[in-house]
């Protein structure tokens, strides 16, 4: 009986826990990035390949080494619509591989290749994730396998 009782508690504390997560770190555990709305633009370089486009009103605020990938995260001031099409178009500008697309009501994304062979994922979110209006902008980079 002790026994099925530490399990049920153990179980208990394993839901509450789950529930008790931010929308980002949601967000990060689908693969969709950190939910960034606003922010200061950064001073450094992002890391990212070589005529990578920003688009305008894209503000990138933080970006992260976590190993070989490459992770930045910023915002935009359009709505979601326009930059997603302005990702789409400037990767294409760069002479980008745009490998795939999903665009939904309030989140969209795009898979990539750069020139060098890295690649990764531009993930937009809009709507209830940011309330100010603004875009969100999560950044993957990974080098060439």
């Amino acid at each position: 009986m002790k026994i099925v009782v530490g399990v049920l508690a153990g179980m208990l504390l394993l839901a509450a826990a789950a529930c008790g997560e931010s929308e980002s770190e949601k967000a990060r555990e689908a693969g969709r990035g950190a939910i960034t709305c606003e922010g200061t633009a950064m001073s450094k370089p992002t890391g990212l390949p070589a005529g990578f486009p920003q688009p305008s009103g894209v503000t990138y605020v933080k970006a992260a080494k976590n190993g070989p990938t490459v992770v930045v995260n910023g915002f935009g001031t359009d709505d979601l619509d326009a930059t997603f099409d302005a990702y789409k178009s400037g990767f294409q500008s760069a002479g980008y591989t745009v490998k795939g697309t999903d665009h939904e009501e309030d989140d969209a994304e795009i898979e990539y290749e750069a020139k060098d062979g890295s690649g990764g994922q531009v993930a937009l979110r809009s709507g209830d994730s940011c309330d100010n209006g603004n875009t969100s902008v999560s950044i993957t980079n990974r080098p060439r396998d």
